[in-house]
């Protein structure tokens, strides 16, 4: 069967792989990432990895610790984490980037880790942005971190695939931040959720590094949990114009380059060399299969302006800019928007202005590296002659840490990527998202603006969704202690978008004594309190579409398992979700024609419906059986089965090591 380009990375960094098997989208598989990259929260993640009993990395050179969240904080306390954290990574002999060094996600584009081709990942949701450079990035959560720390692999549902082609030339003045507020505005009905992203098109080559990188890593807001861009000229140009930029600041600053021969060990022309003979390899197959196809004429978009509080509302700046919306804070910073070609169109708007009076605009660049171009060029030095206010390279207010977050009452614009309310200070502020030159224009200004004459023009888009592959009934080599059958009463909550927090209280998240009993006792408290009485040990519980959505507290999960539900079935889950319950030893199957039929079946407005009807799994089959009909699901691979016979990601680590 043909293979798009993000199967072609899974199955190069695939483990475990039986002689010709050919990996797909649905498939469950163990891989081994190039690289895993862990930030402030490292000091989180260190006990876990203690904790299953281990003492030392599988492969330190495939680990990366970069200090970037909490950077403007010079507490005891937390100098005393980042202190420990630096100690740890002595220890182990992995690679590690303090405090002021930048944010992790520039660092890893940097310095190589992320290279065309390659699978990485991070304890981040923003690691999507590695697509832009053409490496298949996508977020993990803590507990896969320490167990790649342990073992060097994790395991993975490979998600559907989205093709999204990009047609002609962006207009004057209009970013790449502008092309992602676009898609998230546009397609505002979940298109791209828990999917990844393959981008393609003539457009794409009329789309810099830079421009590529910010619209890789707002795919997340989009929803989505990769997006990657094809490898061509315009990325090799980049690629070999950084290793000779490498070679001649003289390797400072890469920990890993002990080797004496003056080559970087990551970007080098040998490799770039060795990549260019490996891309026709790494180029989709014909006919390959994608779950969705999206178009969009890059020639049809304008500056936009997202928000208030959300991406899924994106305003043409033309229009916004007549409301006149008085602004008091201004943001140029975080891993989305601050690199060298952002600041650089910040500063040619702000150059010889000032900021206005009442506002106060924010910089702090994506990396030391960046800060010191820019000031190379006098960028930054026309920002803060303007009046900005220079953070040090960090995450800082764009995840509502340090000097100036919103307050009360005050709106914000940013060239960050999430407007969630609160994330930037005080939930009863409100905050926009724009470009860099949309942000600069409005801090002169004092309301939100734009510095351009734009024709209006209007977005020319669609969307196309692919019936399913053919999938008959196929049979799965089981190993030994998973069960072949799994059957009980069917107990169906009807809900789409069944968040965390209906499903287990955040009111009870960090109470640390709380047992497994009392999980039991207060599971769907939020969504149904009477669902503890109708479920009884041993049922099948039915949810339906995007199931585990919200935060990603691993309680949703086992509170669950706890009550004595057997499985969880739902027509599709949050990728978060479907991690923290497979890495809990707790099963969870996406069979969305078995949930569409439970809606024709049960019409009932109940939030819990006792269908009192026996559900049949077959996983040797991988096949649903209820009432009398059959619904084929996606066959549960060795790699999730070996976790699940463990009881968890955590034990299974132990029988590793």
């Amino acid at each position: 069967m043909p293979q798009n380009a993000i199967e072609k990375i899974a199955q190069k960094f695939a483990v475990g792989l039986a002689e010709g098997q050919k990996v797909h989208a649905g498939d469950f598989i163990s891989i081994r990432p190039a690289y895993v990259m862990t930030h402030d929260n490292t000091g989180a993640i260190i006990p876990k990895f203690k904790a299953i009993g281990a003492s030392k990395f599988a492969n330190p050179r495939q680990v990366v610790f970069t200090l970037d969240h909490n950077v403007q904080d010079t507490s005891e306390k937390n100098i005393s984490k980042y202190k420990k954290i630096e100690e740890f990574a002595r220890e182990m002999g992995n690679d590690f980037y303090p405090a002021g060094r930048g944010i992790g996600h520039q660092i890893m584009i940097e310095e190589g880790y992320a290279f065309p081709g390659t699978l990485v990942v991070a304890s981040d949701s923003h690691s999507n942005m590695y697509g832009g450079i053409g490496a298949l990035g996508t977020p993990i959560v803590r507990t896969d971190a320490a167990a790649i720390w342990a073992t060097s692999v994790t395991w993975w549902q490979i998600p559907p695939v989205l093709k999204v082609e990009l047609t002609g030339e962006l207009r004057k003045g209009v970013s790449g931040k502008d092309v992602i507020l676009a898609l998230c505005g546009y397609f505002n009905n979940d298109e791209a959720l828990n999917h990844v992203i393959e981008f393609t098109g003539e457009g794409v080559k009329h789309l810099t590094i830079d421009k590529r990188l910010t619209i890789a890593n707002m795919t997340t807001e989009w929803g989505a949990l990769g997006g990657v861009f094809p490898i061509d000229e315009i990325t090799i140009g980049w690629l070999r114009q950084r290793a000779d930029f490498i070679t001649e600041r003289g390797l400072q600053g890469v920990p890993s380059d002990d080797d004496g021969n003056g080559v970087h060990p990551r970007l080098n022309h040998f490799r770039i060399n060795q990549l260019i003979e490996e891309l026709p390899s790494l180029a989709p197959d014909e006919n390959a299969f994608y779950a969705k196809e999206i178009s969009i004429d890059l020639s049809g978009i304008e500056p936009y302006v997202a928000g208030p509080d959300t991406v899924k509302i994106a305003t043409p700046a033309s229009e916004i800019k007549k409301e006149k919306i008085k602004i008091n804070k201004a943001y140029l910073v975080s891993c989305v928007n601050a690199r060298v070609e952002d600041i650089a169109e910040a500063a040619k708007i702000i150059k010889g202005k000032k900021v206005a009076e009442g506002v106060e605009f924010y910089v702090g660049a994506a990396s030391g590296e960046v800060e010191a171009e820019s000031k190379k060029r006098g960028d930054w030095q026309a920002l803060l002659e303007a009046g900005a206010i220079a953070l040090p390279p960090g995450c800082g207010p764009c995840i509502g840490l340090g000097k100036g977050l919103l307050k009360s009452g005050e709106v914000g614009i940013s060239a960050t990527n999430r407007n969630f309310k609160g994330r930037m200070g005080s939930p009863e502020a409100k905050a926009y998202l724009a470009s860099p030159a949309v942000v600069a224009a409005s801090a002169v200004e004092g309301f939100i603006t734009t510095p351009f004459e734009t024709e209006k023009v209007k977005i020319q888009a669609k969307v196309k969704t692919n019936s399913a592959r053919t999938k008959g009934q196929a049979s799965v080599e089981l190993i030994e202690g998973f069960p072949k059958i799994i059957e009980g009463n069917l107990i169906f909550c009807p809900s789409d978008n069944m968040n965390t927090d209906g499903i287990f209280p955040g009111k009870y998240t960090y109470i640390d004594d709380f047992t497994p009993e009392d999980q039991a006792k207060v599971v769907m408290e939020n969504y149904d309190p009477q669902f503890v009485n109708v479920v009884k040990r041993g049922d099948i519980l039915a949810g339906g579409f995007n199931f585990g959505t919200g935060s990603s507290r691993e309680q949703a999960a086992t509170a669950l398992k706890y009550k004595g539900i057997r499985i969880v079935i739902a027509g599709s889950f949050s990728a978060t979700y479907l991690r923290n319950a497979f890495n809990n030893g707790f099963l969870a199957v996406a069979v969305p024609e078995f949930v569409k039929r439970l809606k024709e079946l049960f019409p009932s407005k109940s939030l819990t419906i006792n269908t009192q009807e026996n559900v049949v799994i077959d996983f040797e089959n991988s096949v649903l059986r209820f009432a009398g009909e059959e619904f084929h699901f996606n066959p549960i691979g060795k790699a999730a089965q070996e976790i699940i016979v463990a009881g968890g990601l955590g034990d299974w680590v132990k029988g590793k090591i």
